[in-house]
């Protein structure tokens, strides 16, 4: 019908402007996140853009959802104001018919949210989380930089390097301070080189001096040196021992149905039950009253669509803590909206009155006293 392809021909352009629009914004905030993180030592300042990525894919579930949600509104809305959707009503034609057209619009999405969700989105918080793992586990050695104080893997030494020599195996004004087995020192040297020993790798320090004391006491010990080596880079990049919900595959978690499992199942499930639910929604809140501000329903949707994620997270937070089953947040939440939406699309599809709808029932009653 010419109504149903001028429809998806808006949609289309609708959607693609706000996706642009969404992906956008997520990427500048997601930057800027980032490279907080990175600047407080979570990532390697030379994978910011390869994070940054991998964070706006994990988003694009979600951002698919939001787009289809606000191209339906603004579309319908559109028609509204512009009396099409009271020559399409008037036709014979009533709301529940507008269904059918956005949802064979929208299947495609529906398709690509749920590749994402339950194939993409585990991956790409692998990752995040091996790139993160990577950097907090590299050695003392890489964690030296010139003119900055570096904190050790383990939390037990604090490096500092005035300025590199030549290269990145000598440097001079070297600074060290330990805290292990009960004793605090602090080194202190003019020069340093690293040098490969067959007990590992050192810090070979020249022409400085030690100061020892032990934790508790009040004692200093005092010692110059000509030499003093240190190792270092004794740590190795191991697998990771622990790997989060959301990093394990959909096969992975089907395979062992824990509370934490059954709640990343109820999250990527609910990514894909979402973005149908806001196809009813979208059709039942793009009516517009004249009388009110253009944008007043889409501030509505944006509120109803920020609602219904904060509870698909508290969703998921209470079954992973064993108060609600999957079956229950599956059935309570999506299943109740679903209900709602479509009792609230038929309401107008017939342009039930709450008078209206009274008399039937008083008419119903008068017709069977009994």
């Amino acid at each position: 019908m010419l109504f149903h392809s001028s429809l998806r021909k808006e949609l289309s352009r609708s959607f693609g402007a706000s996706l642009i629009v969404l992906v956008t914004v997520v990427m500048t905030m997601t930057l800027i996140r980032t490279l907080g993180l990175a600047s407080r030592g979570s990532f390697n300042p030379s994978d910011v853009f390869l994070v940054m990525g991998y964070t706006v894919l994990a988003y694009m579930p979600t951002l698919l959802t939001l787009g289809l949600f606000i191209a339906i509104i603004s579309t319908l809305s559109r028609m509204y104001r512009d009396s099409e959707m009271v020559i399409w009503l008037s036709s014979g034609q009533g709301l529940l018919s507008v269904v059918r057209p956005l949802l064979r619009f929208a299947w495609p999405v529906f398709a690509v949210v749920a590749g994402l969700a339950l194939l993409i989105l585990p991956w790409t918080n692998l990752r995040i989380e091996e790139l993160k793992n990577q950097y907090e586990k590299r050695s003392d050695l890489e964690r030296v930089e010139p003119g900055q104080f570096q904190e050790s893997a383990d939390g037990s030494r604090v490096f500092f390097v005035e300025k590199e020599a030549s290269g990145t195996q000598t440097g001079a004004n070297v600074f060290i301070a330990t805290t292990e087995k009960g004793k605090e020192t602090v080194t202190s040297a003019r020069n340093g080189r690293i040098e490969n020993l067959p007990t590992g790798r050192f810090l070979m320090l020249s022409n400085g001096q030690r100061l020892e004391r032990t934790i508790g006491s009040s004692d200093l010990k005092l010692s110059e040196f000509e030499q003093y080596g240190v190792q270092i880079g004794q740590e190795t990049l191991d697998d990771m021992n622990y790997r989060p919900a959301n990093t394990r595959t959909t096969g992975e978690l089907l395979k062992n149905l824990t509370p934490g499992h059954w709640a990343e199942l109820s999250w990527r499930l609910g990514l894909i039950l979402t973005s149908f639910n806001f196809v009813i929604i979208g059709v039942t809140v793009s009516s517009v009253n004249p009388r009110v501000a253009r944008s007043a329903n889409l501030v509505f949707a944006l509120f109803a669509f920020v609602l219904y994620y904060n509870l698909l997270s508290l969703g998921q937070n209470a079954i992973a803590t064993g108060k609600f089953s999957f079956t229950q947040l599956l059935v309570g939440l999506h299943g109740s909206i679903f209900v709602l939406a479509m009792l609230v699309l038929i309401k107008r599809h017939h342009n039930w009155q709450g008078r209206e709808m009274l008399a039937l029932l008083h008419w119903r009653r008068g017709a069977n006293p009994s």
